[in-house]
């Protein structure tokens, strides 16, 4: 297993598992918690949730495939805007442990910019810490302004992670956003890295895919492996899939490799507007 070392000091696994619109659909539930506790023995032992995805529902499915196993996995889970104040995060946060039947987690991230200060939102974190609530904090589809302003919010410099819509056809972070990031140690949790589905269709990652004897979700997941604190975080319904997702691990990108990609899926040529999902 590779791993991504958090400004904290902590080291957690470079490929991690999502779980939006997972446990919405009752036929499909035995299947999606199998394959949340097969990627926990492949390794892929972070696994990132949020009290939005199916109104608590991902929350629910995560906290039955982690149950008796609680310390075997890295913990994250995200708060909406709305949530974000200071009473209504502590309250919100009480609510997904709950969920998730839990008494910590170990990432709590605000889930985007809402109307709430930076200053109110990173004092709730801070309380929740206190309380033995949550470990660490860091945000989500923050811009490199929004980024830099809640990082110099009181407090503000615990920021663990930014967790950002980030892959081969979505590289606008690559302009100012993830060097700046890179640069401040703080890691990357790349959310979509298959971009929905469209790149497991594509023609050209599936012909380079092909020439190597990988799959295009391998080539996708280890392109973003191969970039420093990028932590990609893949949603996985079926046992199998987490299985193919975990060989990207094995997989290491020639200059030839990298080379062809940029080809493929052009790096940004200037600064672009964040893209969220």
């Amino acid at each position: 297993m590779k791993y991504v070392t958090l400004p904290c000091g902590e080291k957690v696994p470079a490929l991690g598992q999502g779980s939006w619109f997972l446990g919405d659909d009752p036929a499909t539930r035995n299947d999606e918690i199998a394959a949340l506790q097969a990627g926990i023995e492949r390794g892929l032992s972070l696994i990132d949730t949020a009290e939005m995805y199916g109104d608590g529902r991902a929350e629910r499915l995560v906290g039955e495939a982690i149950a008796g196993r609680r310390d075997d996995v890295f913990l994250v889970s995200k708060v909406l805007p709305s949530n974000a104040g200071r009473e209504r995060a502590l309250a919100a946060c009480e609510a997904s442990l709950e969920r998730l039947g839990t008494e910590c987690l170990d990432l709590y991230l605000l889930h985007w910019q809402g109307g709430v200060p930076y200053e109110d939102t990173i004092s709730a974190f801070e309380q929740l810490q206190r309380d033995g609530k949550i470990r660490h904090f860091g945000i989500s589809n923050l811009d490199l302004p929004t980024t830099r302003d809640f990082q110099a919010a009181p407090g503000g410099d615990a920021l663990q992670v930014n967790q950002l819509l980030y892959n081969l056809n979505q590289r606008g972070i690559e302009w100012e956003l993830l060097p700046w990031l890179q640069n401040q140690g703080i890691a990357t949790m790349a959310y979509s890295p298959f971009d929905g589905a469209s790149l497991l269709s594509h023609d050209g990652l599936q012909q380079f895919a092909r020439e190597r004897d990988i799959t295009a979700a391998q080539a996708a997941l280890a392109w973003l492996l191969d970039h420093d604190g990028v932590l990609p975080i893949p949603k996985s319904a079926s046992t199998a899939r987490v299985e193919e997702n975990a060989g990207a691990l094995d997989m290491h990108l020639s200059e030839d490799d990298r080379a062809a990609l940029d080809a493929l899926f052009a790096p940004p040529n200037g600064p672009q507007e964040l893209q969220i999902y």
